[in-house]
């Protein structure tokens, strides 16, 4: 019987809870639930923290709470300390500032860039993403480092 319930079980699908995650940050909301027949995924967002459960059918499921820092490496007060206009990242990954390992950094600080310009690379689900300047300006900030992980909306680079 115990076999049985295994294979019941619920198998959650991260990367759904990782884009509505995202969903989440994107369109400022608080909650969003998805249904699919009878499993439910709800994601909810509160005072720092990402909460992902699924109500039904099981009894014996439990929420899962991950910390919205958890891939954040940079130091708490440069990450908050960034302004408003900072480019952000647009998706979870790892960030690389130069095309491939021991190349020249895309930019440094102090440099001017046009608009378009490649700014560093996000890798995400082993596809390379350029992050592209959407403005043109001086680098005045970069606010991570080569292979550092970032997450969605995080704080990169400040274009002045």
């Amino acid at each position: 019987m115990a076999d049985d319930r295994e294979d019941d079980s619920m198998r959650v699908d991260t990367a759904l809870v990782r884009e509505l995650a995202e969903l989440l940050a994107t369109n400022e909301l608080t909650e969003i639930e998805v249904e699919d027949g009878d499993r439910k995924i709800k994601v909810k967002r509160e005072t720092g923290q990402v909460i992902a459960y699924a109500p039904a059918p099981m009894a014996h499921s439990a929420p899962a709470t991950v910390p919205a820092t958890s891939l954040n490496d940079a130091p708490a007060d440069l990450a908050t300390a960034a302004p408003v206009d900072a480019v952000k990242s647009p998706m979870v990954g790892t960030v690389y500032l130069a095309g491939e390992p021991g190349a020249k950094p895309f930019i440094t600080v102090g440099q001017q860039v046009d608009e378009g310009a490649t700014l560093m690379i996000i890798e995400a689900m082993k596809v390379m993403n350029p992050i592209i300047a959407p403005k043109a300006g001086t680098i005045q900030q970069l606010l991570v480092k080569d292979a550092q992980p970032v997450e969605f909306d995080q704080p990169l680079v400040v274009i002045g």
